[in-house]
């Protein structure tokens, strides 16, 4: 196995001005950095500029967001808290300090949360939709609604007394309930009941057309039952009721010892549903005597307990973003087909075997993805499909396309994870469908998540066997390619080709890959490959040679990436990283990372695709600059305990196209751009140019297509070349 390269910070006490070494004073805080990536889509929901169903879109992403780091994160720091582990943080805090400064933030960001719906329903209350609309009901709409509570939601829910008699029933994860205060009227004696909302029921209930005319209005399952109780509890007078909703600690951990992944994963799965509660939602005016009954029975030692104004789970409006109102949604984005292949009358092969080929999703079609694997199952010349599968979706017409190769008589292999988190359960039934088809399954390994997104593809041709391979940064997901800014890399490299066989004989067989010609694999040398690009242009910079990386991550949290970027910035080398989501690197600091300049995009779709580019001598952009892409963020997770891969772009048009296409348009975005404060940690949306000239990258990108996709069209059209201002880098 590779050695890792030496740890960077010695190297930066060794240099003059190496600034602050406190680890408070060199680091952000990994979940408060999340949290404020959270804050940045919460924004979005603000944005004036988006129609109105796009920002309760964002409001809701911000809460299914939020939802996940509770369950995961801050259950983690609950864990570690309840079984006494001290470990610290990069910042240097406790787990108890850590959730401390988080319960602060959660509270501001839920209250942002409901004032920002506050704010949006009465404008969505203008243009006919109406949430939680109670008040727009009159006598025909309380006639359906009550009838569809006798028919639909009554029979389902199952109310339960609360006292010695009676077991507190069990609230499931992301469960809803109604606590109500009754009086029995005929002896005046006080009951506590419960009904919680079954998960089968909509959150959300749209009366019908034909009932609300012209209006579209919405109430919830848990206001129904409120409003029609007393059909509920005959004989009872209701005193009060309210609203509660919890979540659970959700996270799966692996047992070294585990003989059998399946079997440990299934049983697992069932574990995760009772999970300690790591919050609960209360609605605005809950009892709080209830409120205590909860957390004497929910056991809340280590939960936060938050009081709505509006609406408990505001991750469930995205039911009512799906309404019919074109008017109201952004413009729909078609994504093109590469012209290259049709060129090739469809043939994926053709157009790869004659040169390689990237495709942008989701301006570009992931269709051609699914068209190449479909052509790899349809094509008696091919011998041999393997696949690694994360996050395949629902209704996945790759697995389809696997099935079929492997009901055709071909060699199909598929790597399926199953620690992809939310998505063990679904990975499980695909793996089982994939079995009866023929397919040899491999789970990997026990400690490592395959997180490498690869297809490899042997057809026996004239000249002998050639590979084709597809390399990913996203998911083979159908769903998420539309929304997700990824690359799709196809190649016929025979370099390649042999290094991902060597790739799958690790998964599947253990054999650690000697002698890799083009790609870098985690565990093994990922990280010493990124140290080493990074230290050559240490060493240009200090040469007086030209010097720079830039680089496009979800994710920069791994303190040896870190502080060897901060080495690069003391040597004098400029770094531009566009990072998403968390980065706890601390820019623009006196001695430290003065170079470094960090910068977000968040806007209609999802940035994904991860990209490292070293000026190798030359002034970036420049075709002698080398240009990686990759399925690893820079965490400690991706470069320790997945199996990921770092792929180099080589051919001329894809390394443009990567570089001075996909990575320059975002360094060069104004509109969807937003900077980090190397000092306290705040992002402030960049500003927009005086003459109203911003620049957008998710709408260039709409309407430009790529490079290498365009084939023989580049000669009739070229695509807009960008050039890099002064200062935007």
């Amino acid at each position: 196995m590779s050695t890792i390269a030496p740890d960077p910070r010695t190297e930066i006490a060794a240099l003059p001005h190496a600034g602050p070494s406190a680890p408070e004073d060199r680091y952000f805080n990994r979940e408060l950095s999340w949290l404020s990536f959270n804050d940045r889509v919460l924004a979005e929901a603000c944005n004036s500029a988006y129609p109105l169903l796009e920002r309760l879109r964002f409001l809701s992403i911000s809460g299914s967001n939020l939802d996940e780091f509770l369950m995961i994160r801050v259950a983690g720091l609950a864990g570690q808290i309840r079984s006494g582990v001290g470990n610290m943080s990069l910042d240097g805090r406790t787990p108890g300090q850590q959730l401390a400064a988080i319960s602060g933030k959660v509270l501001d960001l839920t209250g942002q949360q409901q004032a920002i719906l506050a704010d949006i329903m009465p404008l969505l209350s203008a243009q006919g939709i109406h949430i939680a609309g109670e008040d727009r009901l009159d006598t025909a709409a309380d006639e359906w609604l009550r009838d569809y509570f006798l028919n639909s939601i009554m029979p389902v829910i199952t109310p339960q007394a609360i006292d010695p008699a009676h077991p507190f029933p069990f609230v499931a994860n992301r469960g809803i309930g109604v606590l109500f205060n009754l009086t029995r009227e005929d002896d005046g004696s006080s009951l506590v009941e419960m009904v919680l909302i079954p998960s089968a029921l909509p959150r959300f209930v749209r009366v019908p057309a034909s009932v609300a005319g012209d209006q579209a209005i919405y109430v919830t399952t848990e206001q129904i039952v409120c409003r029609y109780a007393t059909l509920l509890f005959p004989g009872f007078r209701v005193d009060g009721d309210g609203v509660f909703r919890l979540l659970r600690d959700s996270d799966i951990e692996i047992e070294e010892d585990a003989e059998d992944l399946v079997r440990y994963y299934r049983s697992a799965i069932q574990r995760r549903r009772r999970g300690k509660v790591i919050l609960l939602e209360l609605d605005h005016a809950f009892d709080p005597a209830g409120e205590q009954m909860l957390r004497e029975q929910l056991g809340l030692e280590q939960a936060m307990v938050l009081q709505l104004d509006h609406l408990v789970g505001v991750v469930d409006l995205s039911q009512i973003v799906g309404e019919d109102r074109p008017d109201l949604k952004f413009t729909p984005y078609a994504p093109r087909y590469p012209e290259r292949v049709m060129e090739h009358d469809g043939d994926c092969f053709a157009a790869i075997r004659e040169k390689d080929i990237v495709i942008h999703h989701p301006y570009e079609s992931f269709e051609v993805v699914i068209d190449f694997l479909h052509q790899a199952a349809n094509d008696p010349a091919v011998i041999s499909i393997k696949q690694t599968l994360y996050r395949a979706g629902n209704q996945s017409p790759v697995i389809a396309a696997l099935v079929q190769a492997a009901e055709a008589g071909k060699s199909v292999t598929a790597v399926v994870e199953l620690k992809a988190r939310f998505d063990e359960e679904q990975n499980l039934k695909w793996a089982s469908e994939l079995e009866r088809a023929g397919v040899q399954v491999i789970y990997g390994f026990v400690d490592w998540k395959t997180h490498a997104k690869v297809s490899l593809v042997v057809r026996q041709e004239e000249e002998g066997y050639r590979t084709y391979c597809h390399f990913g940064t996203g998911n083979y997901h159908p769903v998420t390619a539309r929304i997700y800014t990824d690359l799709s890399f196809f190649t016929a490299d025979p370099c390649i080709g042999r290094d991902a066989a060597k790739l799958f004989n690790f998964i599947t067989g253990y054999v650690e890959p000697q002698g890799l010609e083009r790609l870098a694999l985690s565990p093994l040398n990922l990280r010493e490959t990124l140290y080493e690009k990074i230290d050559r242009e240490c060493a240009n910079a200090r040469a007086g040679r030209q010097a720079a990386i830039w680089a496009k991550l979800n994710s920069l949290t791994d303190e040896g990436v870190i502080d060897r970027l901060y080495a690069a910035s003391v040597a004098g080398v400029p770094v531009v990283l566009v990072v998403r989501g968390i980065c706890c690197l601390r820019p623009g600091i006196p001695g430290l990372s003065e170079n470094i300049t960090v910068k977000s995009i968040i806007g209609r779709f999802l940035e994904h695709s991860r990209i490292w580019a070293f000026a190798n001598g030359t002034e970036l952009p420049s075709g002698e600059a080398e240009v990686f892409i990759t399925s690893a963020d820079a965490m400690s997770r991706n470069l320790n305990r997945r199996v990921e891969l770092l792929v180099p772009i080589r051919n001329a048009t894809v390394h443009d196209q990567v570089l001075e296409q996909v990575l320059l348009a975002n360094l060069l975005d104004t509109e969807q751009s937003w900077l980090l404060d190397g000092e306290d940690g705040s992002w402030e949306r960049v500003a927009d140019d005086a003459d109203g000239s911003g620049f957008n990258c998710h709408a260039y990108f709409m309407t430009n297509p790529s490079l290498s996709g365009r084939g023989d069209a580049l000669k009739e059209s070229r695509v807009p070349k960008l050039t890099l201002r002064r200062g935007a880098a």
